[in-house]
């Protein structure tokens, strides 16, 4: 599981040092893999101005720059110092990310030092964007306006000083594959405060033209066996315009190491890592007809999201749509979803799926299809039954912030699972002796229960 320190900070009001909560999440058993900071890789590269920029006596595509560099920071002195640059942008007066002498330039792979350009002195170099690996944009040096600030780290500028912490997550912690989860965590153990995460219900203007149906074959047989979709939530969202996703949710998708796709993906892969709650999106002018969820039989197949062409086998949960004779698998429920619904630039109607599917069933399907999806990695599980109509609320949203449209009432199948296997409205009785015979540690009563409290359970009695 990876975050940023400014997504924890979203849900964790803090002012422990990096280190510190670094050391408590593995003090928590979230142990830390990784600790990536940009400073350490891109804090050198900083702001400047091309005084001026004349052709090179040697060469007709390259030109001699003079540029002003502010070695000690914006408010030390400034320096002029000599380039040789090939990029066709390079103007006199532009500002742009300077690399001295001594700096290793990532999208290049080389350490600079100074040298000599057909016969021209150069020392240090302007830089494009896939030099510091962060775009694969290379025609130009970075062009910034004319008010970026002189002598500032260009990460500062850009916001990219996130440091990503990377930790690793155990099979029964579910609840730390959502940044929030992590967040409660770490303002139980005392390291800040737990911010609102309450999520607003927003009113729709229609009823959805798309319904869902739960089939008779996912529902449950009885408490305890579970069922494979007891609870569906969706809405139907039109008028969209998608296109890229804001700056501040690419940069951290792109930091945990997802490329970002468009607006609509954007907000569920968001979602997935901020709250540990797997979403979908349909085009909506894709769908035919209602939703039905239902299980799947041999010999049916679905090309996905991937471009590959699964074989599904019975048993495997399927959401449909009303094609080919009713029943055309749109999505492999819990696991991914199918390529010819997927959004797209063109989409501008969208159905948001958000349910809740059955762990067990769900990992054998990831198994036997040899898919491994960050979806079904948290379905896999457990989510949060009872987060599903947020979830949608949520990405709801943000699809309207980011990509504009009116909202459907929700459309909502089943409930949330209250007993059983998957249950969430277990009563248990807290036996603080054994609790310390189990742990080795003897915890007081009363910190005890004010932990148990900030994770967010209900305590009744703690004296009984």
């Amino acid at each position: 599981m990876k975050f940023t320190l400014s997504w924890l900070k979203d849900h964790l009001e803090t002012d422990a040092s990096l280190d510190e909560i670094a050391a408590a999440l593995t003090d928590l058993g979230l142990e830390v893999e990784a600790v990536v900071d940009p400073a350490e890789r891109l804090g050198a590269f900083h702001i400047v101005r091309v005084l001026e920029a004349r052709a090179h006596p040697n060469a007709d595509r390259l030109k001699v720059c003079r540029v002003e560099t502010w070695p000690d920071g914006p408010k030390g002195a400034p320096k002029e110092i000599q380039v040789v640059c090939g990029a066709p942008n390079a103007r006199t007066d532009m500002r742009g990310v300077f690399a001295p002498d001594g700096v290793y330039v990532p999208g290049i792979d080389l350490t600079l030092k100074a040298t000599s350009i057909r016969g021209v002195d150069s020392n240090g170099m302007l830089v494009s964007e896939r030099e510091l690996e962060l775009s694969d944009e290379h025609e130009g040096v970075i062009d910034l306006p004319a008010d970026a600030p002189l002598g500032q780290r260009f990460i500062d500028y850009a916001g990219l000083a996130d440091p990503m912490i990377e930790i690793a997550i155990t099979p029964n912690r579910p609840d730390a594959l959502g940044v929030r989860g992590i967040a409660r965590d770490l303002a139980a153990r005392g390291v800040g405060r737990l911010k609102d995460g309450d999520v607003a219900a927003i009113p729709g203007g229609f009823a959805s033209p798309v319904k869902v149906r739960l089939g008779a074959d996912v529902k449950a047989e009885s408490e305890e066996q579970g069922a494979a979709c007891p609870y569906f939530v969706g809405r139907l969202i039109r008028g969209v315009r998608n296109g890229p996703s804001p700056d501040w949710l690419q940069r951290r998708l792109k930091a945990i190491g997802l490329n970002p796709k468009n607006a609509l993906v954007d907000v569920t892969n968001y979602i997935s890592y901020d709250r540990g709650r797997p979403l979908h999106v349909f085009d909506a002018d894709r769908l035919s007809g209602d939703i039905e969820v239902r299980l799947a039989q041999d010999g049916e197949e679905i090309v996905a999201l991937d471009d590959e062409t699964y074989a599904l086998g019975a048993g495997m949960t399927l959401i449909c749509d009303g094609r080919r004779g009713g029943g055309r698998p749109v999505a492999i429920a819990g696991v991914m979803g199918g390529a010819e619904t997927g959004c797209s630039a063109a989409t501008t109607a969208v159905f948001v799926e958000s349910a809740y599917f059955d762990p067990v069933r769900n990992a054998a399907t990831g198994r036997r299809l040899k898919i491994n999806s960050d979806a079904r990695y948290r379905f896999d599980r457990g989510v949060d039954p009872v987060f599903t109509k947020d979830g949608a609320e949520l990405a709801t949203a943000m699809i309207l912030e980011f990509c504009g449209g009116e909202a459907s009432d929700l459309v909502i199948a089943g409930k949330p699972p209250k007993k059983g296997r998957n249950g969430v409205d277990r009563t248990i009785k807290l036996r603080p002796d054994r609790l310390a015979a189990l742990v080795g540690l003897d915890i007081d009563r009363d910190e005890q229960t004010r932990i148990l409290a900030a994770l967010g359970f209900e305590i009744s009695s703690p004296r009984g």
